[in-house]
């Protein structure tokens, strides 16, 4: 009886590692895909097709952008934004900015806010040299 109790227990111990190891491994994995690099090839390159036609390959504006009045994204003002509501501007649209969320996944929404905060650098001439 005492070896059966032992048994249940060294089982019940491995199934619970177990789980809680893949429970882990799902929570490092979300982590990782969910802070993707800055100006990462992929961010960059959805950028150019998405955004710098109106915004400038560098966030500056493009001379369509500027008649529209779209704002510098190396700006205090577009910098200072949470990135929960660049997203939300991102998937959703503003003003003449149309809206993404149908052709753009979440991880690619996040991307370009990360996309964008990279931007500050290139204000200032400091691309080559990032903090």
């Amino acid at each position: 009886m005492t070896q059966d109790k032992t048994q249940h227990h060294v089982m019940f111990a491995s199934a619970t590692l177990f789980v809680l190891f893949v429970g882990l491994t799902f929570f490092v994995v979300s982590i990782v895909r969910a802070e993707p690099v800055p100006d990462s090839a992929a961010s960059t390159a959805t950028f150019r097709t998405k955004c710098a036609m109106c915004h400038g390959p560098d966030g500056s504006g493009s001379a369509v952008g500027k008649s529209m009045n779209v704002p510098d994204l190396r700006s205090p003002a577009v910098q200072k934004l949470p990135d929960a509501q660049l997203a939300q501007i991102i998937s959703d649209g503003k003003g003449g900015m149309p809206s993404f969320k149908g052709s753009l996944r979440e991880d690619q929404i996040h991307a370009l806010v990360a996309h964008v905060r990279s931007l500050r650098f290139r204000k200032n001439g400091l691309d080559a040299c990032r903090r």
